[in-house]
């Protein structure tokens, strides 16, 4: 198989091959964002699906040597270098910070909602930082893409509202905004995981008990996830809408309604329709 092929098979689009270094590319899943990411060597290479994979994929050419395999073993301990890396850089992004409002969070229907704002090269960027068993390993950046920092570790890492209540896992920052919004004026309590992945959300939703607030996307690939948990699960009756999106467009009070007959799902009726 081909590499260009290989990483069609894993839903990346790549338009012309840059080689001996790690590129961003789009996703079949997400067209319009740099949600893949790939390294060409020749004869070895690597992909990544953020939305599917927590880690990359390697392929190999027919007449590949062993070198590269020594190769990916120098790659592995600087990953490590990275993650720590990476983990000091996203605290002292956070110790930048300011409390403000942001675009994103206007344009996700919470104009009044502050978040950790950082001023950097003239851009205003939203940071959600990402923990993993309350240790700080990175941070998701927001501006006019979605970023994280190089090389940190998010397998695993997760960034939570926490009421004291039951755990809700979901992908983004925005839906978690709009089902804390909707669990306030149900009045229960809530501890919303974060998750930034499907994949990454399979994994921690393995480890607690929950239910799931999936993304409708095009690909199926939230629903996939959610189905993954063996959790009760809410998903958006639009394909392409996540539960901000249902938010925004039915209003508060039927989200909120929408999303209680999640936590009144029998076990056999695991999933809640809109």
């Amino acid at each position: 198989m081909r590499f260009e092929d290989f990483a069609m098979a894993h839903g990346l689009i790549i338009k012309s091959i840059i080689g001996d270094r790690w590129v961003s590319t789009p996703t079949e899943d997400h067209p319009n964002k740099r949600n893949g990411r790939y390294k060409y060597l020749g004869d070895v290479g690597w992909v990544q699906n953020w939305a599917t994979m927590e880690s990359p994929s390697m392929w190999r050419s027919d007449t590949a040597s062993p070198k590269p395999f020594v190769r990916m073993a120098g790659e592995d301990k600087r990953r490590l270098e990275d993650m720590a890396k990476a983990a000091a850089k996203a605290g002292w992004i956070l110790h930048q910070t300011y409390n403000g409002c942001h675009p994103y969070l206007e344009s996700k229907g919470f104009k009044d909602e502050n978040g950790n704002i950082w001023d950097v090269d003239g851009k205003k960027l939203l940071v959600i930082p990402m923990r993993i068993d309350g240790q700080l390993v990175g941070c998701q950046l927001i501006g006019e893409e979605k970023k994280f920092l190089y090389g940190q570790k998010s397998k695993g890492a997760t960034f939570t509202i926490d009421a004291k209540g039951p755990s809700i896992f979901c992908e983004g920052y925005a839906t978690a905004l709009s089902v804390r919004a909707a669990m306030k004026a149900m009045g229960v309590r809530y501890a919303i995981h974060v998750c930034f992945s499907a994949s990454n959300l399979i994994f921690v939703a393995s480890k607690m008990n929950g239910t799931v607030v999936a993304d409708n996307d095009k690909s199926g690939v939230g629903e996939k996830a959610a189905i993954e948990t063996k959790k009760p699960y809410w998903i958006s009756d639009a394909v392409g809408e996540d539960f901000n999106d249902y938010h925004l467009r039915v209003g508060l009070f039927r989200a909120s309604q929408s999303l209680k007959r999640l936590f009144f799902a029998s076990t056999n009726d695991t999933k809640a329709k809109t």
